[in-house]
């Protein structure tokens, strides 16, 4: 039984390896695949990959090409998620902001530097035609440390995905301003170097484990219903969300990586362009 550590976000993305855990597949595979939640997100992720304390992660696409580029030793092995991340712009419910205008001076909340709300941040922003240099930030943690940072006033927005902070908005505690969509495939499945070239059947036995899977997961009987009970979602949202999200078995392709460099070099967060390929096992 081979020995495999993996993070991801307790978000719905991600059920197709807790059924995977659950019902002993991996096991079956001869994998002891555990599985460690991390509701702040990518840069979490990134740190605890840098540090060893996970092997892999389902991790955000440009998150993981930035922190690589600042010296994370970790390389993508497949394309998880192939369509775009929805976030929701989102701030205080009971807050006066109408619109980005009443926004573009405000502070965004963001869980840590590197993190996906703090990339997006950028990404929406060069959206706006703002200056992405004049934005200013206030690290929150998690989605608990944003509800507060914007009942008091701290911060103005957050940005997190739509559909996760949905229940939130139905709620009360926030309301959406407006979506923003990443411009590539979201997901992706990042391994430590290291532990890649030591455990290569290991990782292969793992991707091939979860695409068996992901493969059928939409027609798995009832899976709305599933998602909608373990997320705290409303049925019909899933539905939405299923009809937009597809499942990747594939490796991600160089161009959405230039994509990505292209934008994280424009925004001023990465030195240079590295050769796509840099980022990528062959």
């Amino acid at each position: 039984m081979k020995k495999i550590k993996v993070g991801g976000v307790p978000e719905h993305f991600n059920l197709p390896w807790h059924l995977c855990i659950d019902d002993g597949t991996f096991k079956k595979n001869s994998l002891d695949l555990s599985w460690r939640n991390f509701p702040d997100g990518t840069g979490a992720m990134c740190k605890a990959m840098r540090n060893k304390e996970i092997d892999a992660a389902v991790i955000l696409t440009e998150g993981i090409i930035k922190d690589i580029h600042h010296g994370n030793e970790a390389v993508i092995v497949q394309e998880y998620i192939a369509s775009p991340l929805i976030w929701g712009v989102h701030v205080a419910a009971e807050s006066g902001f109408k619109n980005f205008e009443d926004l573009k001076h405000q502070k965004v909340a963001i869980s840590r530097y590197g993190s996906g709300s703090h990339l997006m941040a950028f990404v929406n922003a060069r959206n706006l035609g703002w200056d992405p240099s004049k934005l200013e930030f206030e690290v929150v943690g998690d989605i608990k440390g944003a509800i507060e940072a914007l009942r008091s006033g701290r911060a103005g927005y957050f940005m997190w995905e739509h559909f996760t902070t949905k229940p939130l908005v139905d709620k009360g505690v926030f309301r959406r301003i407006a979506d923003c969509p990443t411009p590539w495939s979201c997901f992706v499945i990042a391994v430590r170097k290291e532990f890649l070239e030591k455990e290569t059947v290991t990782v292969l036995s793992m991707l091939k484990t979860i695409n068996d899977l992901t493969r059928k997961f939409k027609g798995i009987p009832k899976i709305e219903l599933a998602l909608a009970r373990k997320y705290d979602q409303k049925t019909e949202d899933i539905e939405q969300w299923l009809k937009i999200t597809s499942w990747s078995q594939k490796q991600i392709s160089v161009q959405e990586i230039q994509k990505v460099q292209d934008q994280l070099k424009e925004l001023g967060l990465i030195p240079e362009i590295k050769d796509n390929y840099y980022f990528l096992h062959q």
